[in-house]
């Protein structure tokens, strides 16, 4: 099963419309899920300038922005593309099996 393979169940599909944001706790990280293009991506729930929740920002072409000062990240990379931010913020990796979405935060 998928929790033995270091996957936990942090969210189901329908929790997360299209082109919205989510946060959860895995096991005391706050993550954000992010639903774009028809994918789920997940990263760390933090703003790498000021810490503040990504969660609170929003969606376009493929990044999130920080509703606190307009920093950007990659969904699928967590790079930094626009300024305040020049650290990435971290990726994890994303099943969806049967509507659940699985969150990996360890390698």
């Amino acid at each position: 099963m998928s929790e033995a393979e270091g996957f936990r169940r942090v969210a189901s599909l329908a929790d997360v419309p299209p082109n919205q944001l989510l946060r959860v706790d895995v096991d005391g990280l706050p993550v954000c899920l992010a639903h774009a293009d028809g994918r789920i991506y997940a990263f760390r729930d933090s703003c790498t300038h000021k810490e503040f929740p990504l969660s609170a920002g929003t969606l376009a072409d493929g990044r999130v922005e920080c509703a606190w000062h307009g920093a950007r990240f990659a969904l699928d990379t967590g790079r930094a593309v626009r300024l305040p931010a020049v650290k990435p913020v971290a990726t994890y990796e994303v099943r969806v099996e049967d509507g659940e979405i699985l969150v990996a935060t360890t390698p």
